[in-house]
């Protein structure tokens, strides 16, 4: 669909992003911070480490996701045997003795990582690999993967043992690292009487691949004024110990702070959370909007604090 300007456009995103909420609302109860994450990372070209335990609905809010985007969706469970053609596909000689290419399910709009902290990193490699390239190598051959492309990673915090931790270098390729929480009271009793009758709900679709791409192109030009990326970068310099700007809690507690991508993210995620929410154009608050989940994952934290029992999120609070 196009539009006669971008201040359309914009209204459109905005107006479709509250479509998309109500829609997925009539499958998914509560978790708006989690849906609105999702959305910010879609419509900024990035992807998601979520963090949960199991039974939270995370395989069906990304499937609600993909149907209300009108998104190919492919699940991969991570097991220690996974191999990386598992994921992206192999070359097999079929009947005309000819080498045939068959594409793993890595080839889908929305990608569902479950549990990748379970295969070893040589797998973990090749999912992230075609993250960042968007694309997929085999035998010398390139294959373009589908765009939009976006995947949603899972860990459980549970049952770390026999798990393979993801490198730092490996999670900086992620925006996003969200936490999902267990439902409030009200939000179980609802859950528990939507899913334990027979009652089908029909899902429609809001938006289109060729709108989401629109809608990304949309986001990287938005304006933002200078003020905002330099309060941005003033924050990821916040995280590094030896920074003029670090404060007395960052260098007890950190090791090694946030690197040149998280800048990027920031702003890049900045001005999606602007415009879903009405906004023209990003500003401070937009920024701190989003800081959470694009810190959480980038900060590492020293003996120290590990001993102490510091949390990464009191520290970015100090921060912000």
């Amino acid at each position: 669909m196009s539009y006669p300007n971008d201040v359309a456009a914009a209204d459109a995103l905005h107006q479709k992003y509250n479509e998309l909420k109500k829609e997925i609302s009539k499958v998914i109860v509560g978790q708006d911070q989690i849906v609105e994450a999702l959305l910010i990372s879609i419509f900024s070209n990035g992807h998601t480490l979520m963090i949960g335990l199991p039974g939270l609905a995370k395989t069906l809010l990304v499937k609600t996701l993909s149907q209300v985007l009108d998104l190919d969706f492919n699940r991969i469970q991570f097991t220690p045997d996974l191999m990386p053609s598992d994921i992206t596909g192999s070359e097999i000689l079929n009947e005309k003795r000819e080498f045939q290419f068959l594409r793993g399910p890595i080839f889908a709009n929305i990608i569902l990582a479950d549990e990748i902290n379970r295969t070893p990193p040589k797998t973990q490699a090749a999912l992230l690999e075609a993250m960042q390239e968007k694309t997929v190598t085999i035998n010398g051959q390139l294959h373009q993967l589908p765009n939009p492309f976006f995947v949603l990673a899972t860990q459980n915090p549970i049952e770390q043992e026999g798990t393979y931790a993801l490198p730092e270098a490996q999670l900086d390729r992620f925006m996003f690292n969200v936490f999902l929480d267990y439902p409030t009271y009200e939000e179980e009793i609802e859950i528990i009487k939507k899913t334990t009758s027979n009652h089908k709900v029909e899902m429609n679709k809001i938006i289109h691949s060729s709108d989401i791409l629109a809608f990304q192109e949309l986001v990287r030009k938005t304006p933002v004024a200078d003020n905002v990326i330099e309060y941005a970068v003033k924050l990821v310099s916040k995280t590094r110990p030896d920074s003029p700007f670090a404060s007395e809690e960052i260098k007890k507690y950190i090791e090694f702070g946030a690197g040149p991508r998280a800048g990027q993210f920031l702003i890049i995620g900045a001005k999606a959370h602007a415009l879903l929410n009405g906004k023209y154009s990003p500003d401070i608050e937009n920024v701190k909007a989003i800081a959470l989940n694009i810190l959480r994952h980038r900060l590492i934290k020293n003996y120290r604090a590990e001993a102490e029992g510091v949390k990464i999120e009191s520290i970015i609070a100090g921060i912000l």
